[in-house]
């Protein structure tokens, strides 16, 4: 007679295939993801708020927006490496992964997005100058504010860090 042996019973029954209790909450015991979306909803927050200092007036809409100081990619994926780092060394595979992909939407956010900003910016001008009976002349502009200046995806870094550090030693 063929059996098939799941993950549950090599594991005696109570451990799930990544060895923590399946009935853990994902976000009380997880550091990593909880750092991670704690710096996500932190930079979010703090936008309205740099963007006052900047412009001299409230933007609630700022919280959901992409673009602006800090960088809330920036900061979420930074939180998430150090937490990882922390929880499980430098030395571990998940860390090595958790910082590639934080240096890749670093680099992205303050490159590759923010020319596209930029020549959305371009490109929106051109298209107002255009005469009214342009057939593009109506369309609706490009979204300008796409990336982040690398002072602001600094600036979401060390968020990321200081929450992913502070999570730490609170729990």
């Amino acid at each position: 007679m063929d059996e098939v042996m799941t993950a549950a019973d090599a594991g005696g029954g109570n451990r799930s295939l990544y060895g923590s209790p399946p009935s853990q909450n994902l976000f009380h015991h997880n550091l990593p993801i909880f750092s991670a979306f704690l710096a996500f909803a932190l930079a979010q927050f703090l936008k309205v708020f740099t963007n006052w200092y900047k412009e001299k007036r409230w933007d609630s809409k700022k919280m959901i927006s992409s673009g602006g100081m800090p960088s809330s990619h920036s900061a979420t994926v930074t939180a998430l490496a150090v937490a990882i780092g922390l929880e499980e060394g430098a030395g571990s595979p998940a860390f090595a992964i958790a910082v590639v992909l934080a240096c890749v939407v670093m680099y992205d956010a303050s490159g590759v997005r923010l020319h596209a900003g930029r020549q959305a910016e371009l490109l929106n001008q051109i298209v107002c100058e255009f005469p009214p009976e342009h057939p593009l002349s109506t369309v609706r502009p490009l979204r300008e504010l796409l990336g982040h200046t690398p002072i602001q995806v600094a600036a979401g870094g060390i968020l990321g860090c200081v929450v992913a550090y502070l999570m730490r030693s609170t729990s």
